[in-house]
């Protein structure tokens, strides 16, 4: 017999015989204890899915969780765009380190009830990938892009410049990123993000700005402050299709 995960995923019934694991005989739950590598391919199966990290935590339930209502709304979207509800974990998430500035616990256990998985999930999901963050950052996110392209058109020194000029420690920026003291910047050396074509390039808030001269540095970091687009004549939104001046600008979609 079969019972049903809240994702309508197909689990084996458990044998209330193997609910203690291991620690069962072949009369249930008495006599003496039978070494792991006597269980049954049934028992095995039911023992590994007792230990599976998702179910360190219950599913929240929407009544026990506070969700605000706009992140509500953008998780069920992305919920929509998929057959499999665990398909949208990552624009899930995305929701999450949007409306909090980073992947909070509280915001985890939001989406997760949300979603009817376990927050433990979708932490395994975040902690995984390099662009969600586990602890609070700096209002404006910057990761400058160091890897060879970028590099060798002086990458070092524009994230050097933009750790100068934002007061973020230079060793923590090339590690795992770095905090301002007054929580308005966070600055990161990242390894690639893909735009080879306008190197030196940063990410700036989730936009690709580039090439990015040293004297331009100070610049970005004031406009910021100021609430500002930090260079909108070097924003990739901004550039033209192939064809020329005549070509229409490129569409994007600043929440994909």
């Amino acid at each position: 017999m079969s019972t049903h995960d809240r994702q309508g995923n197909e689990t084996p019934a458990i044998d209330p015989a193997l609910e203690q694991g291991p620690q069962t005989s072949e009369h249930g739950r008495s006599g003496p204890l039978r070494p792991t590598d006597e269980l049954s391919a049934a028992e095995r199966q039911a023992l590994i899915a007792s230990m599976s990290p998702e179910d360190a935590e219950r599913v929240p339930e929407l009544h026990e969780v506070e969700v605000p209502p706009e992140l509500r709304e953008k998780i069920e979207e992305a919920m929509s765009r998929y057959p499999q509800l665990r398909s949208a974990s990552i624009p899930a998430l995305w929701a999450v380190q949007r409306h909090y500035g980073w992947c909070s616990p509280e915001g985890i256990r939001q989406a997760a009830a949300v979603m009817g998985v376990s927050p433990a999930y979708l932490q395994s999901v975040a902690s995984f990938y390099d662009l969600f963050r586990l602890t609070p950052t700096g209002r404006n996110r910057i990761l400058v892009c160091h890897n060879i392209s970028c590099w060798m058109r002086g990458a070092d020194d524009v994230l050097k410049r933009f750790c100068e000029a934002a007061g973020v420690d230079p060793h923590e920026a090339e590690h795992n990123g770095g905090n301002s003291p007054d929580g308005e910047f966070f600055v990161q050396g990242f390894e690639c993000l893909g735009a080879c074509d306008i190197a030196p390039m940063a990410s700036i808030n989730e936009h690709y700005y580039g090439p990015i001269e040293l004297d331009e540095v100070e610049t970005v970091i004031d406009r910021l402050r100021r609430g500002e687009d930090p260079l909108p004549e070097k924003d990739i939104r901004k550039r033209t299709l192939a064809g020329g001046a005549e070509a229409p600008e490129v569409e994007t979609n600043a929440d994909a």
